[in-house]
């Protein structure tokens, strides 16, 4: 028995010492080192461009009472299919596009906090490029009420004009870039990381009072409407070396 135990300590030993050196032996991973970011700078520059908002969107409400709910229901619901029959007549895709908003129908209470009746209303919203054929259908559209006109962009407008801001905020980074490894002893600058962002403008709503329409279309007047502009952004953001 002795002699046995012997014999597996002698083999033991010399494997041990072996397993010892060959985790040694691994490649262990080494951090970093503090010169890989030497001479890194983080810099942002921007640039804006004003362009004519040429999409113009329309919203017209109809608001009906009854003490009845199919009744209230009922009502603006012809009113809603009369102005949407008309609606399409005139519209013209690109044009001028058409489609319902909001329906909405509660209860009303009175003074005493007793339900007295229903109220309800609906929307129709028209909405494109050509601001003269919006204008007039929204005044020739009897029963409903403009309640907000809101400006933007069309995509077209937006895809043209983003290349134009971000080719501008590009040459203004490198610009800035190039000014920094000037001023610090540099003879320039290669891009470590890189981002590029654009942002367009939101829609500008133009809240109005609702205001009685003659229902006849002859009578209708056009909407007024001046377009105002939107800026158009684009953001360059990174960091650059020093060389």
């Amino acid at each position: 028995m002795t002699r046995r135990l012997l014999l597996r300590h002698a083999v033991a030993g010399p494997l041990l010492a072996l397993a010892a050196a060959l985790v040694q032996a691994q490649p262990r991973p080494q951090p970093e080192p503090e010169t890989a970011l030497v001479n890194v700078v983080h810099l942002q520059a921007a640039a804006s461009l004003d362009v004519p908002r040429d999409l113009l969107s329309i919203t017209l409400t109809a608001v009906r009472e009854g003490t009845e709910a199919a009744q209230v229901q009922a009502a603006l619901k012809q009113t809603l299919d009369a102005a949407l029959a008309e609606a399409r007549r005139l519209a013209r895709p690109g044009d001028m596009e058409v489609r319902t908003g909001n329906f909405s129908l509660y209860p009303r209470y009175g003074n005493q906090g007793r339900m007295s009746g229903w109220q309800g209303q609906a929307e129709l919203v028209l909405e494109g490029r050509d601001m003269n054929l919006i204008a007039q259908a929204a005044g020739r559209l009897s029963g409903m009420n403009v309640t907000q006109v809101a400006q933007g962009l069309s995509r077209e407008a937006l895809a043209r004009h983003e290349a134009e801001v971000t080719e501008r905020a590009i040459a203004n980074y490198r610009a800035k870039a190039t000014e920094i490894a000037r001023q610090f002893g540099f003879n320039g600058y290669v891009l470590r990381e890189v981002q590029v962002s654009t942002g367009e403008p939101p829609r500008l709503p133009v809240p109005v009072a609702m205001r009685a329409k003659a229902a006849a279309a002859e009578d209708a007047a056009p909407v007024p409407v001046e377009m105002g502009k939107g800026t158009i952004t684009a953001t360059v953001s990174g960091s650059v070396v020093l060389k």
